[in-house]
């Protein structure tokens, strides 16, 4: 493939299209990719022959199959931990696809048809050496409603996304659990790590899903620390009595993946405009994996509640204070959450998860999430999330639970 045509995604689309027998009717972009690292676009395409009607994503009038097609070709020359992030991401989505998607049979998800990375030779063969694509099929068709960018889900929807996460989630119980040694690291040390074994060939999920963690977000947790006008460097970055930790690093601490029982897979990038629903709202569809990993489920419920799910639904009439406890929308919330998460299902036995260990890991992920928007600037419920979280800060009770968990956890 020449070099004009690997930046063409329709003649990236035609090649991968000729992998598994389909021939290309039109391709169409959708969107550019965060800071210019490639494109997704709408494709159509035919069968090379007779086409069966029923197949996945065939129009049955049309005999159209509707896919989409995200092509990641990122800059040259960027070293930066952000890059590293973006880089390793598009790695760990393409892995998501092609090793763990399929086998979620209970989970609506958009079906992988052909990666750049699950068919090598051919991709070589193409000339696509350091592009990354996914061939899958098109949402759309069965959950025609995308969530908007920043916007709240009504609240069908919200409980619908809640079930969708808990059988996500629950889902890493059903099979052998994942070696942590395996696991993607944050950027700057799975990069370190790759250069010490340059023949080794490292993949799979994040180790910690999300991006937001305390060990990649080092620069804006140095940036808060040094923030003398923001309340939250003395509440979170200042060192708890008697030790020469922070909360923030206590909360980080705690809520790294270790094997424990309760732990789950990750989405790591829960919000409205990662979603699709149907015209009813009950059902939905998360998608954008590139931030899937290991972690306790509240941390994907952390970033959701605050810029997803309306505010009425948090509080209810609750007149907002500075500080505030949890309120009985909220626990409705989390309880139908929980009983998904713990349901008895064939192939899958959930591990004893009581409700006020579930609270108090609930609490931590507020704190930690506080701590990246705090950092890196408030968006959606801030107002709500703050007031949960001086709360539970200044709860000796979860105060005296965090540091003998950590204490606990670290051996001491």
């Amino acid at each position: 493939m020449s070099t004009s045509a690997r930046n063409d995604p329709e003649a990236i689309a035609k090649e991968m299209l000729a992998w598994i027998d389909l021939e290309l009717i039109s391709c169409v972009e959708l969107q550019n990719l965060w800071a210019g690292y490639g494109q997704v676009c709408a494709v159509k395409a035919r069968r090379l022959g007779k086409v069966r009607a029923t197949d996945q994503g065939v129009n049955s009038q049309s005999e159209e199959i509707r896919l989409v097609l995200k092509i990641v070709s990122p800059p040259a020359g960027l070293k930066d931990e952000g890059h590293q992030r973006k880089l390793l991401s598009y790695e760990v989505e393409q892995f998501f696809y092609d090793r763990i998607a399929p086998t979620l049979d209970d989970l609506p998800l958009a079906k992988c048809l052909a990666t750049t990375s699950n068919m090598t030779e051919k991709a070589s063969d193409a000339g696509l050496e350091g592009i990354k694509a996914t061939l899958m099929t098109d949402l759309r068709l069965q959950y025609p409603v995308a969530g908007e960018k920043r916007g709240f889900l009504t609240s069908r929807q919200v409980h619908s996304a809640l079930r969708w996460l808990a059988t996500f989630h629950r889902s890493y119980w059903a099979d052998a659990r994942l070696q942590l040694s395996s696991l993607i690291l944050p950027p700057l040390a799975e990069a370190e790590l790759r250069q010490l074994r340059v023949n080794e060939q490292r993949g799979g999920i994040w180790l910690n899903g999300g991006y937001t963690y305390l060990a990649t977000r080092q620069n804006e947790y140095e940036s808060l620390k040094e923030d003398d006008s923001s309340e939250w460097t003395a509440l979170l970055c200042k060192p708890v009595p008697h030790s020469s930790t922070t909360v923030a690093e206590l909360a980080a601490c705690f809520l790294t993946p270790r094997g424990r029982p309760v732990e789950t897979y990750l989405h790591g990038d829960v919000k409205s405009e990662n979603t699709y629903s149907t015209k009813s709202g009950d059902e939905v569809v998360f998608f954008d994996f590139q931030y899937v990993g290991l972690g306790l489920g509240v941390c994907d419920l952390a970033k959701f509640f605050t810029c997803s799910v309306p505010l009425e639904m948090l509080v209810g009439s609750q007149e907002m204070s500075s500080q505030l406890t949890m309120t009985e929308s909220e626990k409705a919330l989390l309880s139908l959450y929980r009983e998904h998460l713990l349901r008895e299902t064939t192939g899958v036995s959930a591990p004893t998860y009581e409700w006020d260990e579930f609270q108090r890991h609930w609490e931590t992920a507020l704190v930690d999430w506080c701590r990246f928007q705090a950092s890196w600037g408030f968006w959606g419920n801030t107002e709500w999330l703050q007031a949960r979280v001086r709360c539970i800060l200044h709860d000796p009770q979860w105060q005296a639970w965090l540091r003998n968990e950590v204490h606990r956890l670290q051996g001491i």
